[in-house]
């Protein structure tokens, strides 16, 4: 293409609502354009990077025995009412006024309907199906560019099974497929295990790149060997002791203390005999959850094993519950028949399993009760893993420190199992005739994350560095504005040959601009390879090569200028 007649609106300037370093460099770049928040147009440079992440997915895809099909953006909102996900989306799904319909963010629903209706024995089973489509989420606050949009591009598939055990072959072969999207596409990216969310499901993994503004909190072990999402992520911390002494309860006095840290300083105790209680609603159940120390509850945890949304208890709601506000909450005699006589389902973290001698609320302000025996004192529900792991904290796996750090989600891979199948009746008959849900696995790419999160990892100071596999053009070729007209004839034969010999090339024969901003501008589009022709090397019969990745610089002969460029760019593959 010619920069001459080409549209690609470079400009030098960073834009103002551009808030992390892919936004600013694909907008610098002329790749693509807000339109509103969360709502991008993608210029004719973004868009052939789109086209090629899109190739690499459905080949890979197609690879593990895919069949890509088109379902429709919009869907019947009766659909996602049978599954209950009209209430779980909540304000991030999009709704037609006028009519019963919404804007799909994801296609579970609509898949369970043309199974329901297509697929009715095992023998029509397993099938694997993908869709490439346009997908709408109504962000409350749209960030990070085409990172987290309210309209995105995304790969979805859906895996239909008679088994189990063709679910895990499934979901196995969709793991190994993303490994390779990911790796083709130059990503460096690691897999964490995660919650499913409103998608749901028997388990769930996320493919990652770590990132400073990336929306998620990951935690990474030093040694590699583990990674999880902040909401589901475990660690080895040490446990409350049990004492032999086994003193009895009592209740003391403990003005202005609002806090654990006011707590221990006050009764001049170690942080690991506190026992701190946090309330929540599990739908319409009341949950006490007993924490040791300044342990933070982890809400998917509990929300996992609630089985149901869980949200902190209201202060009123909590003072008319418990008799008391919280800090001064604990679960001795909770369910004795003391504020509303509402019953309480009552759990404690792992580390508090069978300790004694602790402090917790008296559910009466400024009053604690000391040398609580978890035993003898109060009916505990169950023992759980509640805890958000802290930094520094060990590896479940190997005993590795752990870090906390934020990164960028690529794709989600979901063992859904048979969720939405038997909300919606899809079902196959076996071979004896018997009605079964199908069994399904869900798994989604954001195409545009995967342009973002190269830029993200692939840039410099001057821009954009693009891998082959993904750069809009493999060669930038640069004529220098010269003397005499010999230079514009070398770069237009050159550009002939490059292009019959099977090169992208993106041809800069501007004639109104300095041989500086061309050079500013190639190095801010990033192709691979740079190719100048300018009269001082042409005179020497020769035509400048940079690869842009390094810099480094090297001569060739402009009668062996395609067989060279041809050969570096291989070497890049």
């Amino acid at each position: 293409m010619r920069l001459s007649s080409g549209f690609i609106p470079t400009t030098k300037e960073t834009p103002a609502d551009a808030q992390n370093l892919s936004h600013q460099l694909l907008t610098r770049s002329g790749m693509i354009r807000a339109l509103a928040a969360g709502v991008h147009l993608f210029l004719p440079l973004g868009y052939r990077v789109l086209e090629k992440i899109c190739t690499i997915v459905r080949e890979e895809m197609d690879a593990i025995g895919g069949q890509e099909l088109h379902l429709p953006a919009l869907s019947p909102i009766e659909l996602w009412e049978e599954t209950g996900r009209v209430k779980a989306f909540g304000e991030t799904l999009f709704h037609i006024e006028d009519r019963p319909l919404v804007l799909a963010p994801t296609h579970e629903e609509v898949i369970c309907w043309l199974a329901k209706n297509h697929v009715k024995s095992y023998r029509d089973l397993p099938q694997i199906w993908y869709q490439v489509q346009t997908k709408f989420r109504n962000e409350p606050r749209p960030r990070a560019g085409i990172i987290r949009g309210r309209q995105f591009l995304m790969k979805d598939s859906y895996t239909l099974d008679a088994t189990w055990e063709g679910l895990d072959r499934a979901y196995a072969l969709h793991a190994v497929a993303y490994r390779k999207i990911f790796s083709r596409c130059g990503l460096r990216f690691f897999v964490v295990g995660a919650s499913s969310g409103a998608m749901g499901g028997t388990g769930s993994e996320e493919f990652m790149v770590e990132s400073d503004t990336g929306e998620d909190q990951m935690v990474l072990s030093e040694d590699g060997q583990y990674a999880a999402n902040l909401e589901v992520a475990e660690s080895h911390a040490s446990a409350a002791t049990r004492t032999e002494e086994r003193k009895n309860i009592e209740e003391v006095h403990t003005p202005n203390v609002h806090t654990i840290d006011d707590l221990a300083e006050f009764l001049h105790v170690d942080e690991s005999r506190l026992a701190k209680s946090v309330v929540y609603w599990a739908g319409e159940r009341a949950v006490l959850c007993l924490m040791l120390g300044n342990d933070s509850l982890n809400e998917t945890k509990l929300a996992h094993i609630m089985g149901s949304d869980v949200r902190p208890v209201e202060a009123d709601a909590l003072r008319e519950l418990t008799g008391a506000d919280g800090g001064s909450i604990g679960p001795v005699g909770l369910n004795d028949g003391k504020g509303t006589g509402r019953r309480f389902t009552i759990l404690a973290d792992l580390r508090l399993k069978g300790a004694n001698n602790l402090v917790s609320g008296a559910n009466r302000n400024d009053y604690h009760f000391v040398n609580i025996d978890l035993d003898r004192d109060c009916r505990i529900d169950g023992y759980h893993d509640l805890r958000t792991v802290r930094e520094g904290e060990k590896s479940v796996k190997t005993g590795s420190p752990l870090r906390i750090t934020r990164g960028i989600e690529l794709g989600h891979i979901f063992k859904l199992g048979t969720k939405y199948s038997e909300a919606l009746h899809a079902n196959y008959q076996d071979e004896h005739g018997q009605d079964h849900p199908i069994i399904m696995g869900s798994y989604g790419i954001g195409i545009e994350r995967i342009l973002a999160c190269h830029v993200e990892q692939h840039h410099d100071r001057d821009g954009i560095v693009w891998g082959r596999s993904l750069a809009p053009y493999d060669v930038h070729l640069i004529a220098l504005r010269g003397r005499s007209d010999s230079v514009i004839r070398e770069a237009e034969t050159l550009y002939d040959r490059l292009r019959i010999a099977g090169v992208d090339v993106l041809f800069d024969d501007r004639t109104d601009v300095s041989p500086g901003f061309k050079f500013k501008d190639a190095d801010l589009l990033g192709m691979p390879l740079q190719i100048i022709i300018g009269e001082r090397t042409l005179s020497e019969g020769n035509v400048e090569l940079k690869i842009r990745r390094t810099g480094d610089r090297s001569c060739a002969k402009k009668t062996d200028a395609v067989q060279t460029a041809i050969s570096i760019l291989t070497g890049m593959n």
